[in-house]
């Protein structure tokens, strides 16, 4: 055994020395690129690589050498990035909103939320501005109305759940308004099931609320067997129960709604689990960038083809970023095909989150820069 670790030992050392001597070609390569403004990628190229050098090796290990060179022409584009990086329209914009500078974000505005009072829309638009002056509306699509209108200045959306998901629905209005997420919260979310006076746990039969609450309390509400009916969010279910003139109905919404509406906890803490945390994103009509930005948001449209995700991922880890979202939606129209939401830590500032956007917006199908900003617990 150690006869034969000694031999690889060799080996690894003359790999690593021609993966340097590679390297140093790979950045005289990239300097020629620059000079005739030419792109980083070049799928040609890399196929006319991979057939000849695939074509030499063994039938048994073909699989292993096309994996290994397309890790090394990942490595070699995301070296490549640091002496050049093709702009688009979308990084020229970027660029020149960075022209402004990082401004500090503010604590007063006007806020547009879902919902009505006692929202956790509202909660979070408060952390989020301490000082904000909000307006209710009754869909997503109403809130992003009012943005674009110029109506208020923020949105404050859900964009996911830890027990339930993304919010899918943000996400599309997000492309079709083209706004930025400018900051977003963390929220613990505690759910309470609220009634009215005199209404009995036993006496409940049927439960109002939004569908994400009604996903996050399945256990309660499977326990209590009770007819389910979805409204546009938890507190408009609080306000529904406290107007019904019956008595056998109850809401799940913040144990806020209770004072609010007169109702009493029949029930706190029924979501399925203790961490139950939701994501609300700030929005705006406008690219701003904000001090402290540590979370970039991406939307990606890739090829339905093997190794497309890879691809994508060995270049985030090829420039040492690290992703701390990564989850696919299938696109409506499509047999099989999925966008892909990734969040990343990092800043438009920094050199390589600039390449690797910018790669990204050549290289996809479809490529969406969802903003760079804060996220705060």
């Amino acid at each position: 055994m150690e006869e034969l670790r000694n031999k690889l030992n060799k080996i690894d050392d003359e790999i690593v020395k021609l993966y340097l001597e590679r390297m140093g070609i790979v950045a005289e390569i990239s300097k020629e690129k620059e000079r005739e403004r030419l792109p980083v990628l070049c799928g040609k190229r890399e196929k006319e690589i991979l057939d000849r050098i695939v074509g030499v090796a063994p039938s048994e290990l073909k699989q292993y050498v096309t994996m290994l060179y397309q890790t090394v022409f990942e490595t070699s584009k995301a070296y490549q990035t640091k002496f050049t990086a093709s702009d688009t329209p979308l990084t020229k914009r970027i660029k020149a909103a960075l022209l402004d500078g990082y401004k500090k974000f503010p604590d007063s505005a006007s806020v547009a939320v879902q919902g009505v009072e006692g929202a956790y829309s509202g909660i979070a638009a408060t952390r989020l501005i301490p000082n904000a002056s909000i307006s209710y509306f009754n869909s997503f699509e109403s809130v992003f109305k009012a943005v674009d209108k110029g109506l208020c200045k923020f949105g404050v959306l859900p964009i996911d759940n830890s027990l339930f998901g993304n919010v899918g629905q943000v996400y599309d209005l997000i492309k079709e308004y083209k706004f930025y997420i400018v900051k977003s919260v963390k929220l613990e979310i505690r759910h309470s099931l609220l009634a009215k006076a005199g209404t009995t746990l036993e006496g409940v039969k049927e439960v109002f609320s939004h569908e994400q609450a009604i996903g996050q309390c399945s256990k309660i509400l499977d326990k209590l067997g009770v007819k389910v009916t979805v409204v546009s969010n938890t507190a408009v279910a609080a306000e529904m129960v406290a107007q019904s003139e019956r008595n056998d109905v109850a809401a799940i919404a913040s144990a806020e709604c209770a004072s609010l509406y007169g109702l009493k906890v029949l029930i706190s803490g029924v979501q399925n689990e203790d961490t139950n945390y939701t994501r609300f994103i700030c929005v705006s009509k406008n690219l701003e960038f904000y001090e402290n930005a540590n979370r970039i948001s991406l939307v990606l449209g890739l090829l339905h083809k093997s190794g497309s995700l890879y691809k994508v991922l060995s270049r985030f880890s090829a420039l040492g970023l690290n992703l701390t979202k990564l989850s696919s939606r299938p696109v409506a129209g499509t047999e099989f095909e999925y966008l892909f939401y990734l969040d990343f830590e990092s800043n438009v500032a920094k050199n390589e989150a600039l390449a690797i956007i910018s790669e990204l917006d050549l290289e996809c199908e479809s490529f969406e820069f969802l903003g760079s900003y804060q996220e705060t617990v």
